[in-house]
């Protein structure tokens, strides 16, 4: 039996489909759907040179890679890669070739590092060890079950302080932009990341399959949007947050934590079961306000890094 390497096609299904079967087994704490693949491979920026590789063993998807440079740093030369392979199909040498591809597109690219994130398994650090990966900081997935627990009640807002959706925001979402670049700027990480392209962002995130606008909230303090937090769901039953955060002027009044208990609360009534997110371990005012949610640590990923010659 052979594994090659190939391009995903967004024109042809089964390659969507078969990469987020993959990418469920291999990684069940994220959402992903056949839309959400073409609408990464097809929106997002060109410069960032993506590229969505796909092991295939006689005709059947094993492995895939998402692979590009982080455009949107200020720091040139940052780049990304991460392997993913179904559990059933280890061993096959499926995962060092989309790795080796990987890394010849982002060498071509000119670009100096390659970040990944791997799974924090014992195997999974000796495997990225071996080919030449160091370890850098890690983060978690966090599951919330929201069918049987129970959520802390809700709170009226502060005077002077509003909730609304992100509905809300559908004419005219530059206002969610200008906030969410701010709060992306200060996320920690390994590699900084500038919001300046609004058609960007538009086209990415606010055009994402997962975005849930009625269950996104949104803080308002005299017209202007504060704190918020994103909601994504995949019809079905299925909830995450795919960003939490404040204004810097306005951190330290409780207002992401107003934002995400409306959130849940709507996502509660309108049938989600699950509620997930992911947190940087090192961001412990996150962690802290995830922890009085109610949600629990359901899995670890550790970032590596490789200096490309």
């Amino acid at each position: 039996m052979t594994v090659i390497v190939r391009d995903l096609r967004p024109e042809v299904g089964a390659d969507a489909e078969g990469v987020t079967r993959v990418r469920r087994l291999a990684l069940p704490h994220a959402l992903i759907s056949p839309e959400s693949v073409v609408h990464r491979l097809t929106r997002i920026h060109p410069d960032a040179r993506f590229r969505w590789l796909l092991a295939e063993e006689d005709g059947e998807i094993i492995g895939s890679c998402s692979v590009g440079l982080a455009y949107d740093s200020p720091e040139p030369g940052q780049a990304y890669l991460n392997v993913y392979v179904h559990p059933d199909r280890l061993r096959r040498g499926a995962g060092s070739l989309l790795l080796r591809t990987a890394e010849e597109h982002l060498t071509a690219l000119g670009a100096k590092k390659a970040f990944a994130w791997i799974l924090d398994a014992p195997e999974n650090r000796a495997y990225a060890e071996r080919r030449g990966y160091r370890a850098s900081r890690s983060a978690h997935f966090l599951r919330l079950d929201l069918a049987n627990g129970t959520l802390p009640p809700l709170q009226p807002p502060p005077p002077g302080v509003q909730l609304r959706t992100g509905a809300d925001f559908a004419a005219d979402p530059r206002p969610l932009f200008e906030l969410d670049a701010e709060v992306t700027a200060d996320e920690p990480g390994d590699v900084d990341v500038e919001f300046t392209d609004y058609e960007a962002w538009y086209e990415d995130t606010w055009k994402h399959p997962f975005l849930d606008l009625d269950l996104t909230s949104v803080v308002v303090v005299d017209g202007r949007p504060v704190a918020f937090t994103a909601a994504h769901t995949d019809g079905a039953g299925r909830y995450a947050t795919a960003m939490t955060g404040t204004a810097r002027v306005f951190r330290g009044r409780g207002l992401a934590k107003l934002a995400k208990n409306d959130s849940l609360h709507r996502a509660h009534a309108a049938g989600c079961r699950e509620a997930l997110t992911g947190n940087d371990a090192g961001n412990e005012p996150m962690l802290a306000i995830n922890k009085w949610f109610g949600y629990e640590i359901c899995a670890t990923e550790v970032r590596h890094v490789r200096e490309l010659t």
